[in-house]
C-alpha cells in the first residue's frame, strides 16, 4: 500500500515539473512584431538622437539667414537701408503780391455790391427827387447795413450837393455819389497793419473774433500777407480748445515756411501765446501771429481768459495789432459782437470776412464808426490770396459800379 502511495506521488511530481517546462517555454517565446503602420506625411520628422549621424555632411555650405524659409510665410528679404532721407519736404508757396489786390479782386466784391450802388443811383436819376425818394434812399442805406447815424449823414450831404449841381447827368451823379461815400468809409486813416516796430522785434499781433468767422483762416492768410511782402512769421496756435484749429494753422503756415507754436489740447492758451512770442524772439523773425479761440462774446469767462492771454504776451512786449475778425454776412451782429470784444482787448483793427458773399457793404462804415477804428483786411472769397488790404476807393469803385 505504501508502495502505491509512493508512485502516485512521484507522478504527480514528475507532471509537475513538465507543465513547468512548458510554461516557462512559452513565456520566453518572443511577441510577433506589430502589423507594419502607414506613415503619416503630416507628422513633423523625428527628432535626433544623441549620437545619431547627421544626414547634412559639416562640409555642406550654410546657408544665410535670407535663404532660409520660415514656417508658414515666404522667405525673410533683409533689404539694404535707402542712402538719403525718405521724408520729401514740400515745395513752398510764393503767395501772391499784395499790393493791389483788392484791385484784382474788384469784379468779385462788385458782383455783391452792385445792388446798392445801382439802386442808389437808380433814386438819384429820377427828375423829381422829392421826400419820399430821399426815404427810399434812406432805405437802400440803411438795408446795406450802413448805419443810421452814416445814414443821415450821407443823405443830407447829398440833398446839398444835388440842390447846388442843378442838372444831373449819369456821370456827374456818380462822381457826387463817390465823393460823398468816400467821406463815410474814410481815405485819412492808417490802415496799415502794424507789425514793425521801431525799437524791438517781433511785431506781436494777436487774433480775435466769434467761432466761424474764419478767424484760424484768415491767421493764415494773414501769415501768407507778410510772408509775400518779405517778412518772417511765427505762428501761435493759442486756440486750444478746438482740436482742428492747431492743425489748421500748422498746415496754413508750413505752405508758406512759418513756423508753428502748439501746446497740448484744451492747454492753458496763455501759455502758447507767451512761448510763441518767447520762440519768435529766439529765432529773430519779424512778426508773431497769435490765433486764438472763438469766443462767444456772452460768454464772460471765455471773455475774461482773453484778456488774459492779452496780459501774459504784453509781459513779453506791447502788443502792435490786435485784430478783429468780423464775418461781413452778420450784418448788425457783427457789431454787438465788435462792442464785447473792444471791452475786453484794445481792437487796432478789423478784418472783414466774406464780404464778396453779400450786398451789406455798408457794415464796413457802420463797424468802423462803432469802434473808432478802421477796417485793415477785407477776405474775398476761399481762396489762399483772397485776403487783402483794405483800399477805400477801390472798395467804393466796387460798390457804386462802372
Amino acid at each position: 500500500m505504501e508502495t502505491v502511495i509512493l508512485a502516485v506521488v512521484i507522478a504527480v511530481v514528475v507532471l509537475g515539473a513538465l507543465g513547468g517546462l512548458i510554461v516557462g517555454s512559452r513565456r520566453r517565446k518572443p511577441l510577433p512584431p506589430p502589423p507594419p503602420r502607414t506613415p503619416d506625411i503630416t507628422a513633423p520628422p523625428a527628432e535626433p538622437h544623441v549620437g545619431d549621424e547627421a544626414e547634412t555632411p559639416r562640409d555642406e555650405p550654410r546657408r544665410t539667414i535670407e535663404e532660409v524659409d520660415l514656417p508658414g510665410g515666404p522667405a525673410v528679404v533683409v533689404e539694404e537701408p535707402p542712402s538719403g532721407p525718405a521724408v520729401e519736404v514740400p515745395e513752398l508757396e510764393i503767395p501772391e503780391p499784395t499790393a493791389g489786390r483788392l484791385v484784382r479782386l474788384r469784379a468779385r466784391l462788385s458782383r455783391s455790391q452792385n445792388a446798392l450802388g445801382k439802386g442808389l443811383l437808380t433814386l438819384l436819376s429820377r427828375e423829381h427827387l422829392d421826400d419820399e425818394t430821399w426815404e427810399e434812399i434812406e432805405d437802400t442805406l440803411l438795408t446795406a447795413d450802413v448805419g443810421v447815424q452814416p445814414t443821415q449823414e450821407l443823405v443830407e450831404g447829398l440833398r446839398e450837393r444835388v440842390k447846388v449841381l442843378g442838372t444831373r447827368t449819369p456821370e456827374e451823379l456818380r462822381g457826387l455819389l463817390r465823393e460823398e461815400l468816400l467821406k463815410l468809409v474814410g481815405t485819412d486813416v492808417d490802415r496799415t497793419v502794424k507789425t514793425e516796430p521801431e525799437d524791438r522785434k517781433p511785431g506781436i499781433v494777436m487774433v480775435v473774433g466769434v467761432n466761424g468767422t474764419g478767424k484760424t483762416t484768415t491767421t493764415g492768410k494773414l501769415a501768407r500777407v507778410l510772408v509775400a511782402d518779405g517778412r518772417t512769421v511765427v505762428l501761435g496756435a493759442a486756440d486750444t480748445f478746438r482740436a482742428a484749429a492747431a492743425d489748421q494753422l500748422q498746415t496754413w503756415g508750413e505752405r508758406v515756411g512759418a513756423y508753428t507754436v502748439r501746446g497740448p489740447e484744451a492747454g492753458d492758451p496763455a501759455s502758447v501765446a507767451f512761448d510763441a512770442v518767447k520762440e519768435g524772439k529766439e529765432m529773430g523773425v519779424d512778426v508773431v501771429l497769435i490765433d486764438t479761440a472763438g469766443r462767444l462774446h456772452t460768454k464772460t469767462g471765455l471773455m475774461d481768459e482773453l484778456g488774459k492771454v492779452k496780459r501774459v504776451v504784453e509781459k513779453h512786449a506791447p502788443l502792435d495789432e490786435v485784430l478783429l475778425v468780423l464775418d461781413a454776412t452778420t450784418g448788425q451782429n457783427g457789431l454787438v459782437q465788435a462792442r464785447v470784444f473792444a471791452e475786453v482787448v484794445d481792437i487796432t483793427g478789423i478784418v472783414l470776412t466774406k464780404l464778396d458773399g453779400t450786398a451789406k457793404g455798408g457794415i464796413v462804415v457802420a463797424v468802423q464808426r462803432e469802434l473808432g477804428v478802421p477796417v485793415k483786411l477785407v477776405g474775398l472769397g476761399e481762396g489762399a490770396d483772397d485776403l487783402a488790404p483794405f483800399e477805400p476807393e477801390a472798395f467804393v469803385d466796387a460798390l457804386i459800379g462802372d
